[in-house]
């Protein structure tokens, strides 16, 4: 018990920390002329990634995000989030990818995490669709 009482507790200081972050990334998205409708889609995708997911098995900082992306959209995301489709899954990479380049700038990630989330985005996005596809091909299959 008491295990889990710190994970609580690291998990809240987490996204304590993670609303510095987000205030930042909305004003770089205010900043960038975005309709509020876009805005808050990526900010909510964010927040889904860095309070969410990355809180989920172990609280894990914003900056050590940049390397768990993969499991995130390839599983996760998929799994977890009874409204992904392709769609989303494509709109959530692009917010993440967006996220991290605000960091990035403001010196939170530097440059060679920053071009690692973006190229594990953009190399895998065909097999995070797959995976989609496979997973939602099991999930009707079950139903009947």
């Amino acid at each position: 018990m008491e295990d889990y009482k710190l994970y609580e507790v690291n998990v809240e200081k987490n996204t304590k920390r993670n609303k510095k972050f987000l205030k930042i990334f909305e004003s770089w998205l205010n900043k960038q002329k975005l309709t509020q409708r876009t805005i808050k889609k990526h900010l909510d995708n964010a927040q889904l990634y860095i309070d969410d997911y990355l809180n989920y098995y172990e609280a894990t900082k914003m900056e050590d995000g940049v390397k768990m992306v993969y499991s995130f959209l390839d599983d996760w995301f998929i799994r977890k989030c009874l409204w992904s489709s392709i769609n989303s899954i494509k709109e959530t990479g692009a917010s993440i990818k967006k996220f991290y380049q605000c960091m990035n700038e403001n010196g939170y990630v530097n440059d060679d995490d920053y071009n690692f989330l973006c190229r594990e985005i953009k190399d895998n996005m065909e097999e995070f669709i797959a995976s989609f596809i496979e997973y939602e091909e099991e999930d009707w299959e079950e139903d009947w």
